[in-house]
């Protein structure tokens, strides 16, 4: 498993998996829009490659502000990836990077609170529960609201950090 910048040559097939149904469910996406995944500048999108193959996407954001200053992280993998521990080694991996390399001292993640395949892999990496965020997220089928959970990671929580 490799995680490298997006470049066009990943657009394609990532647009592609984005609109699975698995995923379309949490990311609420039908459609990207056309200048997807480089539409929003608040974050950066990496390609989770394995063999050479994109097999998904994870990607941070930062909150800057001295007082609250902490890194975000999403991901979303080819469904045919899911449950083979590829989340968790990306998850692993790009926090290790926020730590090491961006200085950053805790890292939240916020899956829709009922995606526990999601809240299994991102504990077993050492995220925390924090609390759920009631009526969080509107869902992909716009029919509604659900809650987030909000976990978080502290550097020192992270194993070989």
């Amino acid at each position: 498993m490799r995680l490298v910048e997006v470049t066009q040559a990943h657009v394609v097939p990532l647009r592609r998996i984005v609109c699975t149904p698995e995923v379309a469910l949490r990311w609420g996406v039908r459609e990207p829009p056309p200048d997807w995944p480089y539409d929003d500048a608040s974050v950066t999108p990496f390609a989770i490659l394995v063999d050479g193959a994109v097999a998904g996407m994870i990607q941070y954001g930062e909150e800057d502000d001295p007082m609250y200053r902490h890194a975000s992280i999403d991901i979303f993998l080819d469904p045919e990836f899911h449950g083979d521990g590829l989340g968790r080694d990306a998850v692993r991996t790009l926090s290790r990077y926020l730590f090491r390399v961006r200085d950053h001292h805790r890292i939240v993640i916020d899956p829709a609170a009922d995606n526990l395949p999601a809240i299994r892999c991102y504990t077993a990496v050492g995220f925390r529960p924090v609390g759920v965020m009631r009526r969080y997220e509107r869902n992909a089928h716009e029919d509604g609201w659900h809650d987030g959970l909000l976990m978080d990671l502290l550097a020192e929580e992270l194993p070989d950090y």
